[in-house]
């Protein structure tokens, strides 16, 4: 079992001018990318065996999918999966800086691969031209299944019903002074956290920690977490889990009506991979 790990912003490994690896394990690899007005990513190619995602931080990225479909521009907040065998591609049309955040679930080693390791899940584009652009998910800012969760909310950008049901993307917004879940684990799941607004209160196991905007909280299986918001802001996140299937615990919560407790979110809970500590 490898640690839990709270990045600040910035933080994380350094392997190119444009890419920083967040976490690299075997459930998901994060990278965060940075590209200067007109710069490409690779040429067109497909994964066969896994997802590929992007959220974007800042300014816009320019999505290709398909060899003859026209590409897709979308702004910061939007959100792209791309599922095994679709053609795409995707570049920054500016007009500043982008910065994506890049998911591959599984990882399939994207983290050595950016090291510079051969044999990643990464083919140039099949002869049939792929499985076809539409099965691809665009998320434009406040696109998504929208979950109210008492005063806090919650936006679902993948789940477990898209692609190999690897990843789940959650954008939300936790209200001020929400306690948070009951101490706790998965077994076999990623749970982890990029703050994009205000500062999130995260327990990683005995350590109580403070999650600035920019910050990643990365939580393998087996390590004991929880988080909240004991300040006087909201504030909003990326929930990132791999594999999928947690998410369906927030679509009980939010059946459910009404302000949640600690109590009732680990009864809840309890029915997926949750175990309280």
């Amino acid at each position: 079992m490898s640690e839990a790990v709270l990045l600040g912003p910035g933080e994380g490994e350094r392997v190119s001018e444009r890419a920083t690896i967040k976490a690299g394990r075997p459930e998901l690899v994060v990278t965060e990318f940075r590209y200067a007005v007109g710069d490409r990513g690779p040429d067109l190619h497909i994964h066969r065996q896994h997802v590929d995602a992007f959220w974007v931080l800042e300014g816009r990225i320019s999505v290709a999918l398909g060899g003859d479909a026209p590409e897709v521009e979308l702004p910061a907040g939007a959100f792209v999966l791309v599922p095994p065998e679709v053609v795409h591609t995707f570049r920054n049309p500016g007009p500043g800086v982008g910065r994506y955040l890049n998911f591959h679930a599984p990882g399939m080693g994207f983290d050595d691969y950016m090291r510079g390791d051969d044999g990643f899940d990464q083919e140039e584009p099949p002869e049939d031209g792929g499985r076809p652009a539409y099965e691809a998910i665009l998320r434009r800012p406040g696109e998504g299944e929208s979950l109210a969760l008492g005063a806090s909310q919650a936006s679902i950008k993948s789940s477990e019903k898209e692609a190999l049901g690897s990843l789940t993307v959650i954008d939300m917004t936790i209200a001020a002074g929400f306690p948070g879940p009951v101490l706790h684990r998965h077994a076999a799941m990623v749970d982890s956290f990029y703050v994009l607004d205000g500062t999130l209160a995260l327990q990683l196991g005995d350590a109580r920690r403070e999650a600035v905007a920019g910050s990643y909280g990365f939580v393998p299986p087996g390590n004991a977490h929880t988080f909240s918001n004991p300040g006087g802001e909201p504030v909003r996140l990326l929930n990132v889990m791999a594999p999928a299937g947690l998410e369906q615990y927030l679509r009980d919560l939010a059946a459910e009506g009404g302000p949640p407790d600690p109590a009732q979110m680990a009864e809840l809970a309890s029915r997926y991979d949750f175990q309280a500590v």
